[in-house]
């Protein structure tokens, strides 16, 4: 009998168009499947593909067993320079997650686009419905040592302390000398840990979100002399020791400070993920790291006031966060304050009906950051949960010429309150011999000019209570976090400028605000619109207003006991755009790049600090250092890897 082939023949046809190729048909390779630490990157290589797409993407996943939806990152096949031949390949730096990674590779087309699975910029997530292909596993090598090591101040002047991420609980030691081949100090390191369950939300407690944080270890130097070089290790011999590193202990003695202080900087990956990352970042870090290195032998310190790793409840971005700050972290210690992306979910215990807390911690609810931090003093904040209380709250300490002061604008400050009478007492028992200036720092600014109404319930408590502790205690400076633009006013009280002493007039000693939140995080709000023309800011500024830059970048605080100076540079150029200069007597004594937009930077102006002679023999060499380190890990071009697979975010009020 005779056998119609027809039917079989169309189902053979329609078999191929709608799956264009198999898992069989398509190959994917690592030309290794180890690597040594943090930053090495893999090649990864695959052909086979029949028919690609545009939208044909590999999938990076760690732990290798996650869900096809529950990647880490991914990126489009097109990428590569020949991905229309069905092939091709991408190299890949990695962070050790301390869990094996694997690769797939799914297709995926136009018409499969599911609107309703979005990122947070409300770009679509690719599709998993067609696996291609699977790699095998690739591990990072055992006994290189603890990665994410960082420095901060203690209580006391003659310590310093490091923490650092292992995978395991082995006890670790921090070993330390004045001279590199004589470590002959040793510290025990503590342990901490935070677990899944201690997530208050999603995604940080949820399978797209959490990954295994590791063991995070810390160990604190003692009986350090003052204004010396030291050296030191950490690990142990059955995980490995890091190499060594270096710092400049603290000279209680110093007339001098030196401080690199932003806000809201967060951390760049090599790949895109559920969230918008900081590709600024990067060069906020390799500008930083210039002007450490330029400075030799005198001592300084970073101070991220809030919104620090923008990990939003994905907790791995926590480790590209410490991986990428390490080559300054280890030279200096790195001081902190909370944001409301560390902590901010609906059922925090401080939430009074005038306050905006939203859910912008993505169910971290303070404890990455308050585990993974340890900054002096002892504030903490139960959570209301089974989660370890909320810590690094606010705290205090002098060095060189200033006393710095670190506050919660997450947490209550209001009279009664810990915070408040911590702040009141703090700021009335400084020596102001000993300390001319008083730096205040918080995460949400008192003021700022920008288009941002959702917060004025709370600044208003702010002015109405926090501020006339200011005014009557003569803080120097109010430096401030949250909007994503530098903004620096006039001494103010109540919205009105006092006699900042430009003719050489007694100045009222009044605080000078400044918003320093450009350190990486691409949202920007623009100023306060005009009425009719809602998308052009208004011109000119308020008076109070001197300076306002949409520049990202940082800035750099130099003081002796005579006078301060606050310069803001550029991450584009690495030059001085804005600066002012304060004298212990509390005179302005000049505030050049007044105006901002449209003035100084028109005109082609550049300030020079007194800072820039530190830097001008260094650049060429420690810039060539930092690129090797991070742009070797961060790709930027890989956002734009072709018209059919670069989303164009959908810029969301996420501050």
């Amino acid at each position: 009998m005779a056998v119609n082939m027809f039917p079989f023949t169309v189902f053979f046809l329609l078999f191929f168009v709608f799956h264009p190729s198999s898992q069989s048909q398509v190959s994917i390779s690592l030309n290794s499947t180890t690597l040594s630490k943090s930053g090495d990157s893999v090649l990864i290589k695959w052909s086979g593909i029949e028919s690609p797409s545009d939208l044909d993407w590999l999938g990076i996943y760690s732990p290798p067993n996650s869900s096809h939806d529950h990647f880490i990152g991914y990126l489009f096949l097109n990428k590569s320079d020949i991905w229309k031949s069905g092939s091709g390949s991408i190299s890949l730096p990695l962070i050790n997650l301390r869990s094996n990674y694997s690769f797939r590779i799914f297709h995926w087309t136009q018409s499969e686009i599911n609107p309703k699975r979005l990122d947070h910029d409300h770009n679509p997530l690719p599709g998993t419905a067609h696996l291609l292909a699977s790699s095998e596993e690739l591990s990072f090598e055992k006994g290189h040592g603890p990665e994410q090591i960082h420095l901060a101040f203690t209580d006391n002047d003659d310590e310093m302390r490091v923490m650092f991420v292992m995978e395991d609980s082995t006890e670790s030691y921090v070993r330390y000398g004045e001279r590199k081949d004589k470590l002959d100090g040793v510290a025990v390191a503590h342990l901490r840990r935070y677990e899944r369950e201690h997530m208050c939300d999603s995604p940080a407690n949820h399978s797209v979100g959490w990954r295994d944080p590791g063991y995070i270890h810390d160990g604190v130097m003692r009986n350090l002399k003052k204004g010396a070089r030291y050296y030191y290790q950490v690990g142990s011999d059955t995980g490995g020791w890091s190499t060594t590193h270096s710092f400049l202990s603290r000279n209680r003695d110093s007339d001098e400070t030196i401080a690199f202080l932003f806000g809201d900087m967060g951390t760049a990956t090599p790949y895109s993920t559920f969230i918008r990352t900081q590709d600024e970042s990067i060069s906020t870090m390799k500008w930083i790291l210039r002007d450490i290195e330029a400075l030799g032998e005198k001592p300084a310190f970073i101070s991220h006031i809030g919104d620090i790793s923008y990990a939003r409840g994905y907790v791995w971005l926590w480790d590209n966060f410490f991986n990428q700050i390490e080559p300054v972290a280890t030279k200096v210690a790195y001081h902190v304050c909370i944001g409301n992306h560390e902590y901010n979910w609906p059922l925090q215990p401080f939430k009074p009906d005038w306050a905006t807390y939203g859910k912008d911690g993505g169910g971290e609810c303070g404890v990455p950051y308050s585990l993974r931090f340890n900054m002096p003093g002892n504030s903490s904040e139960t959570t209301g949960t089974d989660a370890p209380a909320t810590r690094n709250l606010y705290y205090s300490f002098d060095d060189g010429a200033v006393h710095f002061v670190y506050i919660s604008t997450e947490t209550n400050f209001l009279p009664g309150g810990s915070q408040y009478n911590f702040l009141k007492h703090d700021l009335e028992s400084v020596d102001r011999n000993k300390t001319p200036f008083v730096v205040v720092q918080g995460h949400r600014p008192m003021y700022t000019t920008s288009n941002e109404l959702r917060d004025a319930p709370l600044r208003n408590k702010m002015l109405e209570h926090l501020e006339p502790l200011f005014v009557k205690n003569k803080v120097t400076l109010a430096l401030w976090g949250h909007v994503h633009r530098y903004e620096r006013f006039c001494p103010l009280n109540n919205f009105t400028c006092g006699n900042m002493g430009l003719n050489g007039e007694n100045g009222n000693e009044l605080p000078v605000h400044v918003v320093i939140g450009m350190a990486g995080q691409d949202w920007q709000p623009i100023w306060q619109p005009r009425p009719n023309h809602l998308d052009v800011p208004i011109y000119p500024q308020p008076k109070r207003s001197l300076y306002r830059g949409g520049e990202f970048g940082y800035t750099r605080l130099v003081a002796t006991k005579k006078k301060l100076t606050l310069s803001y540079v550029g991450n584009h150029d690495g030059e001085v755009h804005d600066m002012v200069e304060i004298l212990a007597s509390g005179q302005v004594v000049s505030g050049s790049g007044a105006g901002g937009v449209g003035s100084a930077e028109a005109s082609g102006e550049r300030v020079e600090s007194t800072f820039s002679w530190y830097v001008k023999g260094a650049s060429v060499l420690v810039l060539g250092a930092f690129v090797g380190y991070v742009l070797g890990f961060i790709s930027h071009a890989r956002k734009n890897v072709g018209s059919g697979s670069s989303w164009t975010p959908v810029k969301t009020e996420d501050m």
